[in-house]
């Protein structure tokens, strides 16, 4: 079995989709590595990489850009060249990954999957994580909690799950903060198994998830699954 890198990825983009809008920035960094059955993490600060990008259309969303905190009219005289800057990412990716399979780590994946994948097939014919090499940490910690997606937000997460470093919508801070939410998840045990043992050793049966009431798993009120409508993020950057 081939060893796995992972690598938590960040964007800020002006708009919805790539093509029409643009991302304006990305940041990545080494998240650990899975050999085998075992993950080892890695100082998510100690190897990273960061860009800031030229404006590829003339649309942008004003409100989607301000939350990058960039400025359109500096990224156009000093945004790098996508095609620069794609291809310099992807030699990154494979110097720190050497023999292993680089894969691709972001929350929510959707999001920001969608921009490098267009952004590397766009400027270098090819993504160095393929078609499909990748992980979702939204849906990791929603299978390990053993709870709804719509559950699965960065405040419903236990204490000793959540990163300690802050999201601050700059994409390399904010990918590093991601890679030590990924640490945490992957070596978490999750809620089933902390419930099993918790029955061995005080006699009492772990909460059933999967009934009426949702436990909070994070010290909030649990959010209203059918009532209310979900948050707009069409014309936002990266959700949190």
């Amino acid at each position: 079995m081939k060893a796995e890198t992972y690598i938590s990825v960040d964007v800020e983009a002006d708009g919805p989709i790539p093509g029409p809008y643009s991302m304006v920035s990305f940041g990545m960094t080494v998240a650990g590595r899975m050999t085998g059955r075992r993950f080892e993490r890695t100082d998510p600060e100690s190897q990273t990489f960061y860009a800031e990008l030229r404006p590829i259309s003339d649309d942008w969303v004003a409100e989607a850009l301000a939350v990058s905190g960039l400025d359109r009219a500096t990224l156009q005289r000093e945004g790098r060249d996508p095609a620069e800057a794609m291809t310099e990412a992807a030699a990154w990716v494979r110097e720190v990954c050497g023999d292993d399979l680089p894969v691709l780590a972001a929350f929510p994946l959707s999001y920001d999957w969608m921009w490098m994948y267009w952004y590397f097939l766009r400027f270098t014919g090819q993504s160095p994580f393929g078609h499909s090499r990748c992980i979702d940490i939204k849906t990791l910690y929603a299978a390990k909690a053993v709870v709804p997606v719509a559950w699965a937000t960065k405040r419903q997460m236990p204490r000793e799950v959540r990163a300690r470093r802050p999201h601050t919508h700059n994409a390399l801070d904010d990918a590093i903060e991601q890679a030590e939410l990924l640490q945490n998840l992957m070596l978490w045990p999750g809620a089933a198994r902390r419930g099993r043992d918790a029955s061995d050793v005080g006699g009492t049966a772990a909460p059933d998830l999967g009934g009426t009431a949702s436990s909070d798993l994070g010290g909030t009120d649990s959010p209203d699954l059918g009532g209310t409508a979900s948050p707009d993020l069409s014309g936002a950057a990266s959700p949190d």
